[in-house]
């Protein structure tokens, strides 16, 4: 097997401040060149103004700039819109990937416990109920019908009776 040899702490210190180092003058061109970028933006977009002049020209210098406002306002607006409707618009597509998915309910274990044992964790050990859950049940007694024994009688006699009952709708 080969050695490998560790790094002292001076030479690991060494090299850790080197990285900072570089880090640091990394950050510092890189804030460089955004000032250099944000000057060029505004002397390319924002022309020197000319404030010398009469009160009718500063007038209209200033309506220019309020139109200026507004319609960036109004680009603004526009683009907050469509960011409010496309977070919406993914909000509900958050939910269909979910309601897709499904909710996975886990595996219930079966539990034994009696009625009384279940009451008592579920009200603490300070209640003590002793349910005697046949006790609260009302006692039905079972009633028995007795047809009437005409009633049943002879078939025959129940057809004959139809029979008429037809003749009297056929001759109408």
């Amino acid at each position: 097997m080969s050695e490998v040899k560790k790094m002292t702490s001076s030479r690991r210190h060494q090299l850790k401040s080197l990285m900072l180092q570089i880090a640091t003058k990394w950050l510092e061109d890189e804030k460089k060149e955004v000032a250099a970028a944000k000057e060029a933006y505004l002397a390319e977009n924002c022309p020197p103004s000319d404030l010398s002049g009469d009160v009718a020209d500063l007038m209209e210098i200033c309506k220019k700039l309020h139109a200026a406002i507004d319609k960036i306002d109004e680009a603004r607006y526009d683009a907050e819109a469509k960011v409010q409707k496309a977070n919406k618009e993914i909000e509900d597509l958050k939910l269909k990937v979910v309601n897709l998915a499904g909710v996975k309910k886990p595996t219930l274990k079966k539990v034994r416990m009696s009625a009384d044992a279940m009451l008592k964790a579920l009200l603490g050990s300070k209640h003590t109920v002793n349910m005697d859950l046949r006790a609260n049940l009302k006692q039905v007694k079972k009633e028995t019908k007795e047809e009437p024994t005409e009633a049943i009688g002879d078939w025959r006699k129940n057809i004959e009776d139809k029979a008429d009952r037809k003749k009297m709708f056929e001759s109408s």
